[in-house]
């Protein structure tokens, strides 16, 4: 038992302090979440509950903070909305149809996940360069923090001529705002001091102690956690321990429409997921100096959103700001994820009331200095340093990430650096020209051959005026993909229509395999050496047997 426990933890007392602190900060960005998704308030924060327990226990980077984030929540919210039109067309027409279109969706999300682990697809995120992760982390702690500005406004209910329900934000102004910024600010004040005085105590959840004993006990008008989820149209933070919901069995349609409507969704929401879950995983890698399971947090995830989806809640994933401020405040075993979702339970069964006069400024301080911290302000500092293309690559995948989305972000940012990448080594290939004694012309080749590198690697030679005899030596070249293997074959095929004889040396067993195969008459122009290189290409040759079969010498 006391292995099983140090398992989970380390520290005992930060994880369960740390892991309160992030509860706490929890609610607010889940409760606004729910708002952008249109969906009821406990829906998400039972969602957030149960992703949160599972990936803490199961998943393969203690500290990791998951619940309902905002990512996946806005993929939600045309699904639900054209869930309901579906639902009032059929037969005997089911009011809120999109909310049991939601949990079938979540469901097919964590099962899309839980296959991306199997087939350990997680190892993929170790190919995205450090730019991109600069990018991610500076683009989505902007995002963070305009929803930390959003929260200084009022949301007020109005409803047009043509009955059309819109929430129309008010910005706070006077007393009232002053007063929010203050508070902010001891919030952000306490967290900067405290650590410089005592770091025996989380210096987050004490800032939001204070500033909530200085509402309280001052008596002053300021929005609360309970007066900003009734602003949003919900009723309070009052809640039942989350069961499972036979509804979604009993008015779901399950048919091929209902797959063929869902699954776009949900593969969206499920790659959305993993992203931010795996770059957040990488992101605590650093900050820890350790490393992370990638394919064990993908299974984790998505076990956490099939029983988040069976059990009435909505799709989660990793958080990075609950993550910043749960590594901040000491935690880093899987007890201060437990601890967050336990916690986060226990306010929506016995506390609520408590939890409902948290100031709104309190959260928003402890959220601004996360800010501060997840941003990487060494970017501004070496944008001049690094090469133009990571530099591109950095502000683009920032900008993206805010104004489109974060999977968006990735994807682009990816793209940009693996051609980057291939620019850069296709001017790498050179050829060392020298004539024998014999007569024999060689080539000695020089830098990677591949798909990018093969316009530069024909132009090196004069079919037409070379010598009878050549040699094409690749000792300092490494032959890296098929269209490397192509562009040999047709050099070769060009010279002997030439009528002239050609040889090629120190070629590594596959490619000699895959030519061999290709055809025959390459037995006589490869030339066997002890000193071939020894290599793989990037694919199995068993998987492609006869490549260029359609060529003929």
């Amino acid at each position: 038992m006391t292995q099983i426990f140090r398992n989970f933890t380390s520290n005992p007392k930060n994880d369960i302090l740390s892991g309160i602190t992030v509860s706490l900060a929890m609610i607010p960005e889940v409760v606004a979440f729910a708002f952008v998704a249109q969906i009821d308030p406990l829906m998400a924060l039972s969602g957030a509950f149960i992703v949160g327990l599972i990936a803490a226990i199961f998943g393969g980077r203690p500290g990791l903070i998951s619940g309902a984030a905002g990512a996946v929540a806005v993929i939600f919210v045309s699904m639900i909305s054209e869930g309901h039109t579906k639902g009032m067309l059929f037969d005997q027409p089911i009011e809120n149809m999109g909310f049991f279109y939601l949990m079938a969706c979540v469901i097919l999300m964590g099962v899309i996940q839980v296959f991306a682990g199997v087939f350990k697809l997680g190892r993929f995120v170790r190919l995205i360069p450090y730019p991109v992760m600069l990018g991610f982390v500076n683009g989505l702690a902007i995002v963070i923090f305009w929803a930390q500005v959003k929260m200084f406004s009022h949301k007020t209910l109005q409803i047009s001529s043509e009955g059309v329900k819109e929430y129309v934000s008010t910005f706070m102004s006077g007393t009232e705002l002053y007063t929010m910024i203050g508070l902010v600010l001891l919030t952000m004040g306490i967290i900067w001091a405290l650590p410089r005085i005592t770091k025996k105590i989380p210096a987050a959840l004490t800032a939001i102690l204070i500033t909530t004993l200085v509402v309280v006990g001052f008596n002053l008008d300021v929005s609360t956690v309970g007066s900003y989820i009734i602003e949003g149209g919900g009723t309070g933070l009052k809640g039942e321990l989350p069961t499972p919901n036979m509804e979604l069995w009993q008015y779901l349609p399950l048919n091929l429409d209902t797959l063929k409507f869902i699954l776009p969704y949900a593969f969206l929401a499920a790659s959305v997921g993993l992203i931010e879950s795996l770059m957040t995983m990488n992101l605590v890698d650093e900050l820890t100096e350790s490393r992370g399971d990638g394919n064990r947090e993908c299974i984790a995830q998505g076990a956490g959103n099939i029983m988040s989806g069976l059990f009435g809640g909505t799709g989660g994933c990793g958080m990075i700001g609950q993550t910043v401020i749960n590594i901040n405040a000491g935690g880093r075993g899987r007890l201060s994820g437990v601890m967050m979702a336990v916690t986060l339970l226990t306010f929506i069964l016995f506390t609520d009331k408590l939890i409902e006069q948290v100031p709104i400024a309190a959260l928003v301080g402890v959220m601004f200095m996360m800010v501060i911290e997840t941003f990487a302000w060494s970017s501004f500092r070496i944008i001049k340093k690094i090469p133009l293309s990571d530099a591109v690559v950095l502000i683009t995948v920032s900008a993206v990430t805010v104004i489109f989305d974060l999977a968006i972000a990735v994807f682009v940012g990816v793209i940009i650096s693996a051609l980057a990448f291939a620019w850069e080594n296709a001017k790498r290939i050179r050829a060392r020209k020298r004539m024998r004694a014999d007569g024999t012309k060689v080539y000695e080749i020089w830098g990677p051959l591949f798909f990018g590198s093969i316009t530069a690697f024909n132009e090196k030679f004069d079919v037409k005026n070379d010598p009878e005899k050549i040699e094409i030596d690749f000792v300092e070249s490494r032959v890296s993909d098929h269209s490397a293997l192509e562009a040999i074959f047709n050099l070769v095929n060009k010279y002997e229509a030439e009528g002239k004889s050609i040889k090629l040396k120190h070629l590594s067993k596959d490619c000699k395999m895959l030519l061999y195969k290709a055809s025959p008459k390459f037995k006589e122009v490869i030339v066997e050496d002890i000193d071939d290189p020894r290599y793989h290409l990037a694919a199995n040759p068993e998987d492609f047997p006869n490549p260029l079969s359609e060529y003929k010498l």
